[in-house]
């Protein structure tokens, strides 16, 4: 069996919780991990070094792979996003969203099987803002043809690959006629190489829509930084939430994989917080790795648990903690 050399970034808030149960959960399916653990975020800050630290980046650079815990990032003030700044600094341009149905979570909707792919680098997330004068500030968005292409064959290339048959390029190029609308062209231009492939496109807020109508008229979404991070957290209300959704940022040479969610301070320290999305992240991570075997065992795991009736955490309607859920997690990969 092979050896890998993983970064583990616990994260604050709920982030040293899941980690830790994701961490667990995955040493259990037998999988030899060395794992080396640095603090970001605000758990940086308060052992006195910055919220990113140049040593977490080097042992990205070195190791080429991290599992991530959700990190904080101030609203109106404080520190920038350690999210955007890993993204950016690494080279981690295409974000990767997978949002199934698990049979047995809460939701309306049954059978969804959506892939939100989301440029990473640029876009109004750049946060390139400035004050004009005292009353006005100014937000650059921008879009460039050479990021616009390489997550358009990112995408074109997971569908191929996957087996999926559509792709749809969200887009407000109505109205942003020249930076929406360059990235609309450059997917246009890729979808020609790839026949096999249907590609449409949808103006963002009609996108909204049909994932509210009907989520399973849609396969793969192509979409913009800013779009994707919405369109993800919309995608997770229909599934049962943003505690059962993973997410990889991949590069050319590194690859981070964490939870959709934030990190929830309102239940730091309860013991109850939903372990799924960090576990499922780590399915993500170990299939990143070649290791197919254990990812499939431990999403079997996953599944057997929802499907069994628990224990489930609060926000899924159980009354179990996140010990109990990783206990249960770690019994079923021994089925």
């Amino acid at each position: 069996m092979s050896s890998h050399e993983v970064v583990l970034i616990p994260g604050d808030g709920i982030g040293p919780e899941v980690a830790s149960a994701a961490q667990a959960v995955i040493d259990a399916t037998g999988v030899d991990i060395r794992w080396h653990t640095y603090q970001a975020g605000i758990a940086s800050l308060e052992e006195g070094d910055r919220s990113l630290p140049e040593e977490l980046l080097e042992a990205i650079r070195q190791y080429g792979i991290a599992l991530k815990g959700p990190l904080t990032t101030p609203v109106g003030g404080g520190f920038s996003s350690v999210n955007v700044a890993l993204r950016q600094r690494l080279g981690l341009y295409a974000n990767l969203r997978p949002v199934r149905t698990i049979p047995g979570a809460p939701s309306r909707y049954q059978d969804v099987d959506l892939v939100i792919i989301r440029e990473n680098t640029e876009g109004l997330y750049s946060g390139d803002e400035r004050w004009e004068d005292d009353d006005s500030v100014v937000g650059l968005k921008r879009v460039t043809r050479e990021a616009s292409l390489r997550i358009a064959r990112f995408a074109f290339n997971f569908a191929s690959q996957h087996g999926r048959g559509k792709v749809t390029a969200t887009h407000k190029a109505n109205i942003l006629k020249e930076s929406d609308g360059l990235f609309l062209t450059c997917a246009r231009e890729v979808a020609k190489a790839y026949p096999q492939v249907h590609f449409t496109d949808r103006i963002i807020d009609a996108l909204c829509m049909d994932l509210v109508m009907d989520p399973n008229q849609h396969d793969v979404l192509l979409c913009p930084n800013l779009y994707g991070d919405i369109i993800s957290d919309l995608a997770a209300g229909l599934v049962g939430g943003l505690g059962n959704v993973p997410s990889a940022n991949i590069g050319q040479d590194a690859a981070i994989f964490e939870a959709v969610h934030g990190s929830a301070p309102d239940i730091v320290g309860k013991g109850i917080a939903n372990p799924t999305a960090l576990v499922l992240a780590g399915v993500m991570m170990l299939s990143h790795l070649g290791e197919d075997e254990a990812a499939e065992k431990l999403s079997k795991s996953v599944r057997n648990l929802y499907e069994s009736g628990g224990p489930l955490t609060p926000d899924l309607g159980g009354e179990a903690t996140t010990e109990d859920m990783t206990r249960e997690l770690v019994s079923n990969l021994k089925l």
